[in-house]
């Protein structure tokens, strides 16, 4: 396994995206932003949380023994000891994360994936998979198409954004709502999850929702035009292609969207030993 990586702040005053390797897993994690006149009830925030959550995650999964599942619940839990005694953990106005993670597992490649983050596998002659759980989309629709109403940047339409976090906040790993990395260990039992064999994967991209814009988005690339661009330029080259299309429509004119720019974060995995070493070269 081969990662390169790639981590940029959007327009928020932190980068609350996360990336984290070892060698045999990779975890990318993409906090849930919360506007400035909403109330918090952690003191630390959400960019404390998403290195808490994937510092203790990238530790879980090397070892085998564990499913992705089981370190998902573990690490929530283990991240809610860490400031329990310090935050209101009780409430709805938590912080929170979106989760992508793959895992070498002898012969298998384990994912797992919990809300709008993107796994594309390259399986080769099988093509490509994208793996995603878009049911944060399928709730509180009305108030979502409201909250994508431009221009961005202004006061009407932070209001309209607001309005649909205070809403999503009540319907967070609930039955009939969606489900994050939070204060609930049992979300990661909603969490979508599969083996591959490591045999057919040629090459992966582990995305936040900032850095798939340019194609579940904005629809300027396809998948493999993505992949493309990653193996040849790599994961920062994608964020800054991503950048210069949210600047040639900095008010969401053609691409409605939350805000201007958010947080991108790429991670992309080759499979496979590197070519000098599998020619047995020196």
């Amino acid at each position: 396994m081969q990662v390169s990586m790639a981590s940029t702040q959007g327009v928020g005053a932190a980068n609350e995206d996360t990336v984290h390797v070892s060698p045999t897993g990779v975890v990318v994690l993409d906090g849930l932003s919360a506007p400035k006149d909403l109330p918090m009830g952690c003191v630390h925030g959400t960019p404390w949380f998403v290195r808490q959550l994937g510092t203790t995650l990238i530790n879980l999964i090397g070892d085998e023994e564990v499913s992705l599942r089981e370190a998902l619940r573990a690490a929530i839990a283990a991240v809610n000891d860490l400031h329990r005694s310090s935050c209101d953990l009780d409430q709805e106005a938590v912080p929170a994360s979106t989760v992508v993670m793959v895992r070498e597992r002898g012969d298998e490649l384990d994912y797992l994936v919990l809300s709008d983050n993107v796994l594309v596998l390259d399986l080769g002659a099988d093509g490509i998979r994208t793996v995603v759980d878009k049911r944060v989309e399928e709730v509180a629709a009305d108030e979502m198409r409201a909250a994508l109403q431009g221009p961005t940047g202004t006061p009407e339409h932070a209001a309209r954004v607001s309005q649909l976090v205070t809403i999503q906040r009540g319907l967070r790993n609930k039955p009939g709502g969606y489900w994050v990395a939070a204060t609930d260990p049992a979300a990661a039992d909603e969490a979508i999850t599969g083996s591959v064999e490591l045999a057919r994967v040629q090459q992966a991209a582990l995305l936040t929702d900032g850095a798939s814009r340019l194609v579940d988005n904005f629809g300027v690339l396809t998948w493999h035009d993505l992949l493309s661009l990653l193996c040849a330029e790599g994961p920062a080259a994608l964020i800054a292609r991503t950048r210069e299309a949210e600047l040639a429509d900095p008010v969401g004119e053609r691409w409605p969207r939350f805000k201007r720019s958010d947080d991108a974060t790429a991670a992309y995995v080759k499979i496979g030993q590197p070519a000098s070493l599998a020619s047995g070269a020196s």
